[in-house]
């Protein structure tokens, strides 16, 4: 199964309510063991920047859930 990177973010706490949500609208983000950073599912870091990696067949909608909750996660914090 391909995989396809859908977000790129560099604060922890905005990666675990993202990837909440999208457990929670039913897509698959990868697993901790899969591939990541155990205990953050999906994710793999570089130098502090992190991805979230869905299926290539739910990345179009799932890009566009996290792009809304990234934006109004980030208005919050303004």
């Amino acid at each position: 199964m391909t995989f396809v990177t859908i977000a790129t973010l560099t604060d922890s706490a905005e990666i675990r309510i993202l990837i909440a949500a999208l457990k929670a609208h039913g897509f698959n983000p990868l697993e901790a063991g899969q591939e990541g950073i155990v205990a953050m599912p999906g994710i793999r870091g570089i130098k502090g920047v992190y991805e979230i990696r869905v299926p290539k067949g739910e990345a179009k909608n799932a890009k566009i859930l996290a792009k809304d909750l990234i934006r109004q996660m980030q208005a919050k914090d303004n």
